[in-house]
């Protein structure tokens, strides 16, 4: 299955990174040294996002009955444009096709260790758009201006700045134990504090140069 996202046709394969953003390894303090690892992680920490979270902009989000709120973590996509396979660091953005914004959503939980696949995959939890904006388009993709609004209000303010790995150091890194290939799409990853929705709202997400992701929230069995 592929996913298009204009000009692009993405492969369809979507890869998190989970506690990229230095607050939010910060705020676990002391539970990154409890079991099962008994340390922060030394590697970047990947989780997928299977084909049937994908979304385009304007689709409907559905609130499931068992999860009155949705978390919406709000990434820079960074799209692959050749196949990455250990690629030194310094050379990593010459793999880039380009950025999309990505509305990376889950069901809140508590644990960061391995969680269960029913918190980050279920059905529209992966929606993406509304272009790839090329790579040539944007100047520093580790200093652009993120903002989550719902319903209007602006209810979240970051960047893509303050991460762990940075997007070079991150796809260098991945694919030093992975190979990355074309219209795949890798997670910078979402900032600590991520604003949470109900059934009902629109929500939109806007990163500096790529545009805004729109979408609204309704209640599992509920009409549009």
């Amino acid at each position: 299955m592929e996913f298009d996202v204009a000009p692009f046709r993405l492969s369809g394969v979507v890869y998190g990174a989970l506690l990229n953003h230095a607050p939010a390894l910060a705020a676990m303090d002391a539970a990154a040294h409890q079991p099962p690892y008994k340390a922060p992680p030394l590697a970047p920490v990947l989780y997928i996002k299977p084909r049937n979270t994908l979304a385009g902009h304007g689709d409907a989000i559905v609130v499931p009955q068992d999860a009155p709120e949705l978390e919406v973590g709000a990434s820079l996509g960074i799209v692959i444009g050749r196949t990455a396979c250990r690629v030194p660091e310094g050379q990593a953005l010459e793999h880039v096709a380009g950025y999309t914004i990505v509305g990376d959503i889950s069901v809140p939980h508590g644990s960061f260790y391995r969680p269960s696949i029913r918190f980050k995959a279920r059905d529209g939890f992966c929606p993406i758009g509304p272009r790839v904006v090329p790579r040539s388009q944007i100047a520093d993709p580790d200093a652009l201006a993120v903002q989550v609004h719902a319903d209007g209000a602006l209810v979240h303010a970051t960047s893509t700045g303050g991460r762990i790995r940075p997007v070079a150091r991150l796809l260098a890194e991945v694919s030093e134990f992975m190979t990355l290939s074309p219209g795949d799409v890798l997670l910078l990853g979402a900032s600590a504090g991520a604003p949470r929705v109900r059934a009902g709202q629109q929500v939109r997400i806007a990163i500096d140069g790529l545009g805004e992701l729109h979408n609204h929230f309704i209640a599992e069995g509920g009409a549009p």
